[in-house]
């Protein structure tokens, strides 16, 4: 399953926007500040609501500073904030719509409230059936219930669970190479769903022997075309403190060669890494990416989405993968579906959202790359003309 349509109302930057048909890889576009980040949180949003443990409407306002900090600045009389998503299934048929509307009463207490819950299943032959409409009637008398949604309770969710489960295990990724290769020194608490990658080794050690011994051979297959004098990749728990490690041996004047563990890898090794291997992990869940380019060489972004799809292709993995990028090397792939090209642009009354326009498709299916027909229209913004 994956998302092919978002639609945001004062959501953060977005006074309002949506994106259509999307596909199983989609690049969001924009420059600093523009609201990329904040487009990826709406589906982190939807994830922290719908977790059984440890998440729901409340925790999820709270966690992200409360509905003020939420609201789109540019919000006037019309204060609710609205998230509707369509999830399609592996043929892109429309199988689920969720629509979720929240925000703080004019009355009484001030918790948030949710406005609006609504969950449509779709059948193949085109009919659909609203599962879940609210308020509905006992709500009126008991405005306490408001509080929560349904797709978080599990004595609510049981016709619509694995659209919950859907959202629910989404992965959000921005790995700082720094919190896993000195994690031990610097301490502190993990913050919740490990966004940066401070548990990267435990979520490698958890897995069973079997499957990871092929992730990682799938890994090592992908760094030896990028990575100079690479021979191996191998995991191993380390014989005195019991910590979980990767080992990479290079091509040396020795005849066993040199070692390496992760705290010795390059930022851009370890990056590349975690990603390769969060693509690989099973699960129809989307897999959020900010800026996969950071800490790597031109050459090897380049190379970034055709060994994303051959790993993704090889472990059989379904994920849909969405990703913040500013990089033209990136985006310099012809292999890019234009379907999956979202350009975010900044303006006086909030951003605005869209899909690649006629003129830019044409010159996509001329030939031309994303990075020669969309990102330079992406980059323009009347603040950095002034500036200039």
């Amino acid at each position: 399953m994956h998302i092919s349509r978002l639609k945001l109302k004062n959501w953060r930057n977005f006074k309002s926007g949506e994106i259509q048909d999307l596909p199983e890889s989609v690049y969001i576009l924009g420059p600093n500040a523009a609201g990329k980040s904040n487009l990826l949180d709406a589906i982190r949003f939807l994830r922290d609501v719908s977790k059984h443990r440890g998440g729901g409407l409340q925790d999820a306002i709270e966690r992200r500073g409360g509905v003020g900090k939420i609201r789109c600045l540019h919000a006037r009389a019309d204060t609710e904030i609205l998230i509707e998503a369509d999830v399609v299934d592996d043929s892109d048929t429309l199988i689920w719509r969720y629509e979720l509307g929240f925000n703080i009463p004019p009355k009484g207490k001030r918790d948030p409230q949710v406005t609006k819950e609504r969950v449509t299943s779709f059948q193949p032959d085109g009919a659909s059936a609203v599962l879940l409409e609210r308020p509905g009637p006992p709500e009126k008398s008991d405005e306490l219930l408001l509080r929560e949604t349904h797709i978080e309770q599990i004595s609510a969710n049981a016709k619509f669970r694995d659209l919950a489960d859907f959202f629910s295990g989404a992965t959000y990724v921005h790995l700082v190479p720094q919190l896993l290769k000195f994690g031990d020194q610097i301490g502190g608490r993990v913050i919740d769903d490990d966004p940066f990658g401070q548990e990267f080794m435990l979520r490698i050690a958890r897995t069973t022997p079997r499957i990871r011994e092929a992730r990682l051979k799938r890994i090592e297959t992908a760094l030896r075309t990028i990575v100079p004098h690479l021979e191996d990749l191998r995991f191993l728990n380390d014989d005195i403190t019991g910590h979980p490690h990767l080992e990479i041996r290079f091509k040396h004047h020795r005849p066993r060669g040199a070692r390496q563990r992760e705290d010795q890898f390059s930022d851009g090794t370890l990056r590349i890494m975690s990603i390769l291997w969060l693509l690989q992990e099973r699960g129809n869940s989307p897999l959020l990416l900010e800026e996969p380019e950071l800490s790597l060489n031109e050459e090897i972004v380049a190379q970034l989405p055709r060994i994303m799809a051959s790993v993704k292709s090889k472990s059989r993995s379904g994920r849909q993968y969405i990703i913040t990028t500013h990089s033209e090397a990136l985006l310099s792939n012809s292999g890019i579906d234009p379907r999956g090209i979202v350009i975010i642009t900044p303006s006086d009354d909030g951003s605005s959202v869209r899909g690649v326009s006629e003129d830019e498709k044409s010159a996509l299916c001329a030939g031309l790359s994303a990075a020669e027909a969309v990102l330079p229209n992406a980059r323009k913004t009347g603040q950095l003309d002034l500036l200039l």
